[in-house]
This record gives C-alpha cells, sequence and structure tokens, in this order.
C-alpha cells in the first residue's frame, strides 16, 4: 500500500505533536516555572518595549526589565500584603469574641432544637476552653508543628522556594530576550506553513490582548464593588478585603472563596450576630451573580468570542486536567484555541468533505 505525500506529511506531524505531548507530560513539573514565567513575559514584554521607546535608546533594555519586573514583584506583594492587617486586627479579636459566640450559638441551639423534641446540651466551658488553648498556644509548640510538617512536606516547601527563587530569574532572561526566543521558534515553521501561522499568531495575539484588557478591567471593578458593599454594612476590614477579593478573583473560584472566608469570619469577629452573615450573603452573592452572569461573560468572554456558557466549561475542564495552573490558564489557552477552532471550522466548510 502506498502512501501519498500529503499523507505521510500528516502523519510525520502527527507524530511530532504526540512526542512534544509526551516530554510535556514527563517534564510538567520541571517546566512550570518556565512556562509561568514565559506567560507573565507575554504579558509585561509590551511595557518593556515602551520604555525603550519612550527613552529612545538612551534607557538600556536590562534597565527597563528590572524596573518592569520590580514593579510587578512589589504589586504581588501588595496583593498578599493585603491580608496581613486583617489578620493582624481578627486573631485578636477571636480570642475575645469566640467565647460570646459559642454562648450565644448554644442559646440559640438547644431552644431551636428543643422545638422539634431534641435536648442537646451543649459543653461550652470545654469547647471554649480548647478553643482558647489552641488560640493561646505557645510559640514553642507551633514553631514544633511548623518544623515537623516541613520535614514531612520538605519536597513542597522546597519546590515552593525553588520556584519562588527561578520564577523572577526566568523572567529576567525571557523579558531580555523575548523577541529572539520567539524568533528562534518562528523559524521552526517551514516556510509554506509561515503565513498561515503568522496570522494565526497575530490574531491570536489581538484576542489575548483583549483577554487581559478585559480581566483587569472585571479585576477593578470588583475590587471597588466589595470594597464600598462592605463599607456600607460598617465593616472595619471593608477596604483590605475588599480590594483583596477583587484583585484575586484573577484566580477563579480560589480568589472569590479566600474573600468569602475573610469577609465571614471578619464579620462575625465584629458584629457577633446574624448582621455578618446577611452581609456576605448580600454583598458576595450579588457580587457572584454580577460577575459570573454579566462581568465576566461580557468583558471578558465577549472580548475573545467565548459564549458564557463555553467560559464556564473552560474554567472547569482544564482545572480537572490541569488542576490550580488548568484554572489559572484556562481563559487564555481558550481564547487561542478558539483561535484554531474557527480555522479549522472554515477549512471543513470550504472542504469537499463537506461540499460532497
Amino acid at each position: 500500500m502506498q502512501f501519498t505525500s500529503v499523507q505521510k506529511r500528516a502523519a510525520a506531524w502527527i507524530a511530532i505533536a504526540i512526542l512534544v505531548l509526551l516530554a510535556l507530560w514527563q517534564l510538567g513539573p520541571v517546566l512550570t516555572p518556565f512556562v509561568v514565567a514565559a506567560v507573565l513575559a507575554y504579558a509585561l514584554t509590551p511595557l518593556v518595549n515602551r520604555l525603550d521607546r519612550l527613552g529612545h535608546g538612551r534607557m538600556p533594555r536590562v534597565l527597563a526589565v528590572l524596573l518592569v519586573e520590580l514593579v510587578f514583584i512589589v504589586a504581588l506583594l501588595g496583593l498578599l500584603l493585603l491580608v496581613v492587617p486583617i489578620l493582624a486586627k481578627e486573631l485578636p479579636l477571636m480570642r475575645d469574641q469566640v467565647p460570646v459566640l459559642l454562648d450565644r450559638l448554644s442559646g440559640w441551639i438547644e431552644p431551636l432544637l428543643a422545638q422539634f423534641g431534641v435536648k442537646v446540651s451543649l459543653d461550652v466551658a470545654s469547647i471554649k476552653g480548647l478553643m482558647l488553648q489552641y488560640l493561646n498556644g505557645n510559640v514553642e509548640e507551633t514553631l514544633g508543628s511548623l518544623l515537623s510538617s516541613l520535614k514531612l512536606g520538605g519536597s513542597v516547601a522546597l519546590a515552593v522556594v525553588g520556584n519562588a527563587v527561578l520564577i523572577p530569574v526566568a523572567l529576567f532572561y525571557l523579558l531580555m530576550d523575548w523577541d529572539r526566543f520567539v524568533g528562534r521558534i518562528v523559524e521552526l515553521v517551514p516556510p509554506h506553513l509561515r503565513e498561515a501561522f503568522d496570522s494565526f499568531t497575530t490574531e491570536s495575539d489581538t484576542v489575548l490582548g483583549q483577554y487581559l484588557r478585559g480581566q483587569l478591567l472585571v479585576m477593578l471593578m470588583l475590587a471597588v464593588y466589595y470594597s464600598v458593599g462592605l463599607s456600607l454594612f460598617g465593616l472595619d476590614l471593608a477596604m483590605p478585603i475588599g480590594i483583596f477579593t477583587g484583585l484575586a478573583v484573577f484566580v477563579p473560584y480560589l480568589g472569590f472563596g479566600l474573600g468569602l472566608v475573610l469577609a465571614t469570619l471578619a464579620g462575625l469577629l465584629q458584629f457577633a450576630s446574624i448582621k455578618a452573615l446577611v452581609m456576605v450573603a448580600a454583598v458576595y452573592g450579588l457580587g457572584q451573580l454580577v460577575e459570573s452572569f454579566f462581568l465576566t461573560p461580557r468583558l471578558v468572554g465577549e472580548r475573545i468570542g467565548l459564549h458564557p456558557l463555553a467560559v464556564i466549561f473552560a474554567l472547569l475542564a482544564f482545572g480537572q486536567l490541569f488542576g490550580f495552573v488548568g484554572v489559572l490558564v484556562a481563559l487564555p489557552a481558550s481564547a487561542v484555541l478558539l483561535v484554531g477552532v474557527r480555522r479549522v471550522r472554515a477549512s471543513y466548510l470550504a472542504s469537499k468533505l463537506y461540499q460532497g
């Protein structure tokens, strides 16, 4: 049986794709920091190039790269440090308010269950004692348990520290030589496919730019909404919790969940009443509805051409396949896949297979 040249080329490309996928699968943990650095470099390279143009060549590129990377790291640390004032205020409140909350909980649950013939007697004193002992635990025990956990999960801790060091280093070199790296990759594309490849990458770049602008707009709007909404209920920590929740929604589900937990805990400790639950239900319930069914589909989904259902499916599918990293890259990766699907569909509709 003789194979045509087209069939041979197709088989060769399929074999190359399989080998690349196998290599990526086996080297996944090693490639993770480099992939993260490459994604960041793609997003930050336009800023570096703009600084180059503004300096008219007088600013060395290394200085522009260091400035952009430093600003990015400071902004990221600033987001993480938003949690510090929250914890600094909530931990002392927990020692003061937990006993009061337990007393109120006991006084509410016991009469409620008694109406249904269920007699329950909570040993509130013992529960309070255990919780206060835990909250007031000495530093030696805390350090001992921390060191023990680090010994058990040493590889995890080492991986986190290693990535924290490796990603900025890889990002620096990628920002310095981004155009050269991209040029080397483009050289591997066969000349007869270069035009289609350039068209595909140009369209993908446009779609990803629209995604980033839409996502930033969603984050800013939600940061303002949550800050104002929590402030209207009189929450003392409304500003840091609201800003953190809004900016952390860049990580779908996890960012919202962390903000929800922080707001609930802060509300219970400050108000010590049902007002805290009403606040969280009203502000975060409405915020999730607006973000899921209006802001993200309209400002992100429509900008990249994804239907709201496709946005939800992409988040779930990539999360299932690739875990936490998959959730992070779900929408931008789906945007690139969408460009490919459009081209495959157009080729199919123009083919003899479709037209008969």
